[in-house]
C-alpha cells in the first residue's frame, strides 16, 4: 500500500506570495488563512516508516514541521524518516529545499543528469556533504528502486519518463524555445508499490499533451498533474507578468488544449492538480473555475492531505 502526503500545493512563491496582492493572495492573506498553500511537493512511502520526497520546495522546513510522518523518532536525538529526494526538474521551487536538509542526515538525491549538473555547478549545494548525501542519476524509461540509507530496498519502484517541458528559467538564454523536449529538465514519474502493484503518476510540470503521454496515463488509479494556470494568458490578463503558461512550460487547466480536456475520457480514477499559481482562481472554492474543475472530476488538494493508493 502506498501512502502519499501532499506537502505543498502551490507553484513558485506559494499562496499568498510575499509581494503579491492579487485576488487570491489578498483573500488568503486577510480573509481565508485556511486556503494558504506552500510550494508543491509530495512525500511517498511503501512501508509507512521511510519516506521519499518528490521535489524539495523552498518551504520544506515548514512542511516537515507540519507533517508528523516526517518527524524524528521521539526516542532518538537525531533522526529523520526522509530517505531520499527525487527531483523532477531543476527549478528553484523544486530544488531550493535541499538546503534545509544540510544538517548531517544521510539520504540520496535522485535526478536526471541535467539536473544533477545544475546542482554540481552551483557550489551552495555542496553544503550537502557527499559523504552523507549521495547523488544518483536516473534515466528515462529505466525503472529503479530507491534505497534506504543502509542500502536496503524501499519497496518502491520508480519509472522516470520524458515530459514536454523546458529548462529552469534561471538557466535559459534569450533564444530558448518555449518547449525543449530533449533537454531532460522535465521528468514525469510512475511510482509503484512493488508488493501490491499499486501505482500513481506525478507530473509537476507539463508543457503539452502527446499521444504517448495519453497512453501512459490511461486507466491510472491516481495522477498528480500540473495545474499552474487556469488559462494560458492568465498572468498577462491579470497584469502580473509577461509570459504565457506555455512559455513557462505549463499547460493551462482550461481550454481545448488544456489539461482538463486532454485527460478527459482516459479512465483515470483520481485526478489531482498540483503546482497551482497564486494567480489561478481555481484555488478559491467559490469560483466558477473551481466548480468547473470539480464537475470534470478533478481535485484541488490542501497542504497535508494524505492519499492512500
Amino acid at each position: 500500500m502506498l501512502r502519499v502526503v501532499v506537502l505543498g500545493v502551490a507553484a513558485g512563491g506559494g499562496v499568498p506570495q510575499w509581494n503579491c496582492n492579487c485576488e487570491v493572495c489578498r483573500i488568503t492573506r486577510l480573509e481565508r488563512p485556511d486556503l494558504r498553500a506552500t510550494q508543491a511537493s509530495i512525500a511517498v512511502s511503501a512501508d509507512h516508516k521511510h519516506w521519499f520526497l518528490i521535489n524539495a520546495s523552498p518551504d520544506l522546513r515548514q512542511q516537515v514541521i507540519a507533517t508528523p510522518q516526517l518527524h524524528p523518532k521521539p526516542d532518538q536525538l537525531r533522526h529523520s524518516p526522509i530517505a531520499g529526494v527525487i527531483l523532477t526538474n531543476g527549478e528553484v521551487d523544486a530544488v531550493a529545499g535541499l538546503l534545509s536538509l544540510r544538517e548531517g542526515w544521510p539520504f540520496t538525491i535522485y535526478a536526471h543528469q541535467r539536473v544533477l549538473a545544475t546542482l554540481r555547478d552551483n557550489s551552495i549545494f555542496n553544503v550537502l556533504s557527499a559523504e552523507r548525501v549521495r547523488r544518483e542519476p536516473i534515466e528515462f524509461d529505466a525503472t529503479f528502486e530507491p534505497k534506504l540509507a543502509n542500502g536496503s530496498p524501499s519497496g518502491l519502484e520508480v519509472l522516470p519518463f520524458l515530459v514536454p517541458g523546458k529548462r529552469a528559467w534561471y538557466l535559459e538564454d534569450a533564444a530558448a524555445p518555449a518547449v525543449d523536449d530533449e533537454a531532460g529538465d522535465t521528468v514525469g514519474l510512475r511510482i509503484a508499490d512493488k508488493r501490491s502493484g499499486q501505482y500513481f503518476f506525478f507530473l509537476a510540470a507539463c508543457a503539452a499533451m502527446t499521444p504517448e503521454l495519453k497512453m501512459r496515463l490511461k486507466d491510472a488509479p491516481l495522477v498528480f498533474f500540473d495545474g499552474t494556470v487556469w488559462r494560458d494568458d492568465e498572468l498577462i490578463a491579470a497584469g502580473l507578468g509577461s509570459k504565457t503558461g506555455q512559455r513557462m512550460g505549463h499547460m493551462a487547466m482550461s481550454g481545448a488544449d488544456g489539461a482538463i480536456a486532454a485527460l478527459a475520457g482516459l479512465g483515470i480514477a483520481r485526478k489531482v492538480f498540483l503546482h497551482i499559481n497564486n494567480s489561478n482562481l481555481a484555488l478559491l472554492p467559490e469560483t466558477a473555475e473551481r466548480v468547473q474543475i470539480e464537475q470534470a472530476g478533478w481535485v484541488i488538494p490542501s497542504d497535508g492531505m494524505e492519499i492512500i493508493v
